[in-house]
């Protein structure tokens, strides 16, 4: 399997995404049936191959003089990374909203990212050290922004239920108790969600990459480990619940996922703080 995926270039993904926005520009020559799923296949077939790539990248073992050398650690990977991101956002939007020209935008962006990363393949890597110092940063940073996005998302719940209990017995109208729209408070709980969930991804990958670099494994059976995975698989069905499933996104079921949400959270801060992964070493 690995030597299959082994042969998987840049390339590979690069074509797959300029036949997507080759296949979103004939939209301007009028209806062409089965498009759209064409465009999802071939951004399913880029995004895999994408993946693969960096995937075969990081298992791949230095020797000789580049026993030291990092992984992703390149500016190279990391505008690989880059453009990766890119085109899961255009995939998202684009399964929301088929119908927009998102893809004029998006994905010449995804290409022109790939294409500095071609050109940035001469720079020398950063050693390991320098990979686990730059990692670590974005997980530890990630992380934070990630769990003050879930925090904001429970209090913006909550305001919402107080204002709906408030306007059911018309108190809501007093000047020295004033509280945001009900809609206001469920745009902020939605985009919270969004938020913490990317963010937490972002953070879930900078630590895998950060123990590789650092440890040479990942150690999944630590508790911080083990229940920050938890916390983005949790934001991850929540988020898919509230934006194309959306159940009731007001009222008691929107808390009810917040609380959800703030119970992973602080369980992970728990594992993060009673075990080995939230200590410096």
């Amino acid at each position: 399997m690995l030597s299959i995926l082994g042969k998987i270039t840049v390339t590979c993904f690069f074509a797959s995404y300029l036949i997507v926005l080759v296949l979103e520009l004939l939209r301007l020559l009028g209806r062409i049936p089965g498009r759209t799923m064409a465009v999802l296949a071939m951004m399913g077939l880029g995004l895999f191959t994408h993946v693969a790539y960096l995937f075969v990248r990081v298992l791949e073992v230095p020797d000789g003089d580049h026993q030291q050398q990092g992984l992703l650690a390149s500016w190279s990977e990391w505008s690989l990374l880059l453009a990766l991101g890119l085109a899961v956002c255009f995939l998202v939007f684009y399964l929301r909203r088929p119908d927009t020209i998102i893809s004029f935008f998006f994905l010449p962006m995804v290409l022109a990212t790939i294409g500095i990363s071609v050109a940035l393949r001469g720079f020398e890597p950063f050693t390991r050290d320098e990979a686990v110092g730059v990692w670590g940063s974005i997980h530890g940073l990630s992380m934070v922004i990630g769990s003050g996005a879930v925090l904001i998302g429970f209090l913006a719940c909550v305001m919402y239920l107080v204002q709906s209990w408030r306007l059911k017995h018309k108190r809501a109208g007093s000047a020295r108790f004033r509280l945001p729209t009900l809609e206001t408070l469920g745009r902020m709980n939605r985009r919270s969600l969004v938020v913490s969930t990317l963010f937490v991804a972002l953070g879930v990958v900078a630590g895998v990459v950060m123990n590789i670099n650092r440890h040479g494994n990942v150690g999944w059976t630590q508790g911080g480990v083990l229940l920050s995975v938890l916390l983005f698989i949790w934001l991850i069905a929540a988020t898919s619940l509230e934006y194309f499933y959306a159940p009731a996104s007001r009222g008691r079921k929107a808390f009810y996922l917040a609380l959800a949400s703030l119970g992973f959270l602080i369980l992970a801060m728990i594992g993060i703080l009673t075990s080995s992964h939230g200590m410096s070493s």
